[in-house]
């Protein structure tokens, strides 16, 4: 059966955002990483019959990479998920529109509008349960606009400019125009016909308001026969209500099992977000940790050993407890590393060194793991060779856990699976580090390894 769905992410904490949100909304959904070679086979993928899948999201990592390689992966997604039968895409990005002047968010979303013919798109970043909302096209982050929310000191991707109209249109040739409120509030037909005069008089990019879930339905109705859609994973949870309307899509009520949990627990933290520091700093008040520093492993390979060393007394421990490597820092630090080393292989060493030291603990007896921050999550995948992931519970808005074949399994443990969950580094509460194996634990009980 044809998806219904097909997603297109920039990076994979936003992949697993979206998959999230369309499995609360009953939507059976897998996460491929990076474009499969193949479509979709009949049988068993991480416990989901691929012929009973409603959609696919393809995670890239292509949020801060040169433009024409975000075009190109991105394209090459859009055909692959074409000729799954997607009825509709959708480009996901972060809802803090992380972006440069020069994209990748513009030139990509015009990119995947010429492939599919069409010609025009919304763009809907607003994530209301998760504090990020639109009003008059500026982005606000809980009540601070964005450029005042502490992503003016993103360490890859600032933003200092809260106007999405006036970033998005640095950004593409194109017209950019909005879709206010005012509007909005009058309901689905009348967006639709603002949408309709926008589009007669050439405008390509329409920017959405959205202050509340409401806002998110009537923009789901508006947007639902539109090729492609673009945004947050917000309106992907209004989405699938539309689907069933137009019966594309079945009412499904489990749509969120995973297998039982199996090893240790391990959270390797990467990002520098205010709501990661505040994380960092609550678990270490009860769970050891480790911090890495780009300077010092720069200097030597002691640095990464005295990492490895620790991790493997966590996990020899009689009763191994949650533990933590983290090289997340206060701006003021993250600036004396990138002016000592650079910015990009300041931030090149703590990806190499956190994958690094995944695929080794892993292998050793890691068997749920957390990864905090979008660069992170892309190496650590990558660096696991993990290709597909089954979608599960949710912890907090935004950031479920997911399964994938461990890789460590084979002929004597072809059920063995790692259980992962990849965070967007402002999401989740201030305890999420340790409630997440909480989380974990009831809704998928704990098996031992032998």
């Amino acid at each position: 059966m044809p998806i219904v769905l097909g997603g297109i992410a920039d990076d994979f904490t936003g992949a697993t955002d979206l998959a999230n949100n369309l499995v609360r909304a009953g939507m059976r959904t897998v996460q491929v990483i990076g474009v499969p070679q193949d479509a979709l086979q009949e049988g068993e993928a991480n416990g989901l019959d691929l012929t009973e899948v409603d959609a696919v999201v393809v995670a890239l990592k292509s949020r801060s990479c040169p433009v024409d390689q975000a075009i190109s992966e991105s394209l090459a997604a859009l055909e692959w998920l074409k000729a799954q039968g997607a009825r509709q895409l959708f480009f996901k990005y972060c809802s803090t529109f992380d972006s440069t002047p020069e994209g990748n968010i513009g030139p990509v979303a015009d990119a995947l509008l010429e492939a599919l013919d069409s010609t025009q798109t919304a763009f809907v970043p607003a994530f209301p349960i998760n504090g990020r909302s639109v009003y008059q096209g500026h982005l606000f982050v809980g009540d601070r606009l964005l450029n005042d929310s502490g992503m003016q000191h993103h360490p890859l991707n600032p933003m200092t400019d809260a106007d999405i109209v006036r970033v998005l249109s640095r950004q593409t040739p194109h017209g950019v125009g909005l879709l206010n409120h005012a509007t909005l509030s009058e309901g689905a037909q009348a967006a639709g016909e603002r949408l309709a005069t926008l589009k007669a008089q050439g405008v390509r990019h329409v920017v959405c308001d959205s202050l509340d879930e409401r806002d998110l339905e009537v923009l789901a109705e508006a947007l639902v026969e539109h090729a492609l859609v673009t945004g947050g994973s917000g309106l992907a949870q209004a989405l699938p209500a539309q689907y069933r309307r137009k019966g594309w899509l079945a009412q499904i009520d489990d749509a969120a099992v995973l297998a039982p949990a199996q090893g240790a627990a391990m959270v390797l933290s990467g990002s520098c977000s205010r709501m990661t520091l505040k994380q960092v700093a609550h678990f270490t008040q009860q769970h050891a940790a480790f911090a890495l520093d780009p300077v010092k492993l720069n200097a030597s390979d002691a640095h990464f050993e005295a990492a490895l060393d620790f991790a493997r007394e966590q996990l020899a421990a009689a009763d191994p407890r949650p533990f933590l490597i983290y090289a997340s820092a206060e701006p003021e630090g993250v600036k004396a590393a990138q002016a000592s080393l650079g910015v990009k292989q300041a931030g090149e060493l703590i990806e190499c060194a956190l994958a690094s030291l995944a695929s080794t603990l892993v292998s050793e007896g890691v068997g749920r793991l957390l990864v905090a921050g979008g660069e992170t999550s892309g190496a650590v995948v990558s660096a696991l060779d993990i290709r597909e992931l089954r979608i599960g519970g949710q912890i907090d808005p935004g950031v479920p856990w997911t399964q994938a074949p461990h890789p460590a399994s084979g002929p004597s443990r072809p059920e063995a699976m790692l259980s992962l969950t990849l965070k967007s580094g402002n999401f989740g509460g201030e305890d999420f580090f340790t409630r997440a194996f909480d989380v974990l634990d009831a809704m998928n009980p704990r098996e031992e390894t032998a």
